[in-house]
C-alpha cells in the first residue's frame, strides 16, 4: 500500500511488479485535494476521540462497580457486557437508521459519536474490569482508613495504577471507531458529515479506480493508528494481556 502510493501512475498497474522506481507525491496531492478533506478529518477526530473519552469515563465507573460492589443482577450485567462485546454491530444498521430518522438526527456527528461510544463501551468495561480486579482491595481500604472517601480512594490510589489499562483500551477503542464504515455510510449522507472511511471511496471515475490516489489515501488513513500504536505498543500489548487474564 505504502509502496504503491509513491509509484508513478504508469507503474501502479503493470504485468510485472516494479520494486525500484522514482517516487512521486502526486497521488497524495490528489487524495488531499478532495473537496471537504479537512472537514472529513475534523469529523473523524471528533467522533473517535469523543466516543473513546465517553467510553473510558463510563467504563471506569461500571467496571469499578462490577468488581468492588455486590448488588442484585451483577452477574447478569457481566453476561450482558460479554454478549454486547460479541455482537456484530452491522446487524444493527437498519435499526440505528430508523432511530436516527425518527429522532431527526441523520447526518449528525453527535449521534454518530454516541453510536461509536456504545460500540466500544463493552470492550472497555471488560478490559478495565480485569485491571481493577488486579489492584489489591487492601490499598483502597488503607486509604479509606487514613481518611479518604471512597471516591478519593479511587482517584488517588486505584486510578493512577490503571494507566496501562487505560492506554490499551483507548488504543483499541480508537481503532474500532476510526475504522468504522457501515454506520456512517448509512446514517450520514450529507458530505459535510462524512468521516475519513467515506473519503476512501472518493477515488472512482468512469474509467475505474484511481489506485494510486486510493493507496495514498489509505496510507494517510492508517498513519494515525500506526503512530499511536508504535507510541503505545509496549503498554498496549502488556495491558491488554493483563486486563484479559487477571481477576
Amino acid at each position: 500500500m505504502f509502496s504503491t502510493s509513491f509509484k508513478p501512475a504508469t507503474e501502479v498497474l503493470t504485468k510485472t511488479p516494479t520494486f525500484f522506481f522514482s517516487p512521486t507525491f502526486e497521488h497524495y496531492g490528489t487524495a488531499t485535494e478532495v473537496d471537504l478533506f479537512w472537514t472529513f478529518v475534523r469529523n473523524s477526530v471528533l467522533v473517535t476521540v469523543g466516543a473513546v473519552a465517553l467510553a473510558l469515563v463510563v467504563a471506569l465507573a461500571a467496571s469499578f462497580a462490577i468488581v468492588r460492589m455486590r448488588f442484585k443482577g451483577r452477574k447478569g450485567l457481566v453476561l450482558a457486557v460479554m454478549m454486547a462485546q460479541m455482537a456484530p454491530w452491522e446487524v444493527m444498521v437498519i435499526v440505528m437508521y430508523l432511530i436516527a430518522r425518527d429522532a431527526e438526527v441523520l447526518n449528525s456527528i453527535g449521534f454518530l459519536t454516541l453510536i461509536y461510544f456504545v460500540m466500544v463501551l463493552p470492550f472497555t468495561i471488560w478490559t478495565l474490569r480485569g485491571f481493577i480486579a488486579a489492584v489489591p482491595k487492601e490499598l483502597e481500604e488503607a486509604a479509606m482508613i487514613d481518611g479518604c472517601s471512597r471516591t478519593q480512594a479511587f482517584m488517588k490510589v486505584i486510578f493512577p495504577l490503571l494507566a496501562p489499562g487505560l492506554m490499551s483500551t483507548s488504543l483499541f477503542g480508537f481503532i474500532t471507531a476510526w475504522n468504522e464504515f457501515a454506520m456512517v455510510l448509512v446514517l450520514n449522507k450529507d458530505p459535510e458529515a462524512y468521516t475519513l472511511p467515506l473519503w476512501l471511496t472518493q477515488f472512482q471515475s468512469a474509467f475505474g479506480n484511481d489506485w494510486g490516489a486510493t493507496m495514498a489515501a489509505s496510507s494517510l488513513f492508517a498513519l494515525p493508528v500506526l503512530l499511536l500504536f508504535i507510541f503505545l505498543q509496549r503498554r498496549a500489548v502488556g495491558g491488554l494481556s493483563a486486563g484479559a487474564v487477571k481477576g
